[in-house]
């Protein structure tokens, strides 16, 4: 790596990395991602990384202009992420019971996981801080989620399964299919 190249990657990559890493808050957290983009840690629950977690893609966009996010919001809150998993640019967890990712998962750009209601969905209630309705997210080993996937509280993802870019998933996926819309359907079998 020539000069020009270390300094554009201390300046774009590295410091960024770092701000983030001190603006994360979220003290338990086991095991250490491999960074390539910025990582933001919020919540007072756990968060659970194995081995070979990468975070970021260079080659892919916005690389330079977001960050990841994960929270654990309550102290019961967990996200495991298992071995051999890539995340791309622009991913988001938002726990607030559980949420697993099994290992070999590959994850597209802007991806959302989204284990609640964010508020409650009653008109009287939606502003008074109360917990929203919530239910744990198991994405299998070996799962393929596409670019701008979203992905609802309550859903399991199947082994080996594919999720098409753009696809909001409601409802559980079995294994070994390929599924896509909103909400996302099984379209064929793998």
């Amino acid at each position: 790596m020539g000069i020009i190249s270390k300094i554009k990657y201390i300046c774009f990559v590295y410091l960024r990395i770092k701000k983030y890493e001190i603006l994360s808050d979220c003290k338990n957290v086991i095991g250490n991602p491999i960074k390539c983009h910025p990582l933001l840690l919020k919540g007072k629950g756990k968060i659970f990384f194995g081995k070979n977690v990468q975070i970021g893609v260079l080659s892919s966009p916005f690389f330079y202009s977001h960050y990841s996010y994960f929270e654990a919001r309550e102290t019961f809150s967990e996200i495991s992420i298992g071995d051999d998993v890539a995340i791309n640019n622009a991913f988001s967890i938002e726990c607030n019971a559980k949420v697993i990712i099994e290992n070999d998962v590959l994850i597209g750009s802007f991806c959302s996981i989204m284990d609640n209601d964010g508020h409650d969905l009653a008109i009287e209630k939606r502003k008074d801080g109360n917990h929203p309705k919530m239910a744990s997210i198991h994405i299998q080993q070996n799962v393929f989620l596409g670019s701008n996937v979203t992905i609802l509280k309550g859903v399991t993802i199947g082994k080996n399964s594919i999720i098409g870019n753009g696809s909001v998933v409601t409802k559980s996926i079995p294994d070994n299919v390929i599924a896509a819309g909103n909400p996302a359907k099984v379209i064929r079998n793998l």
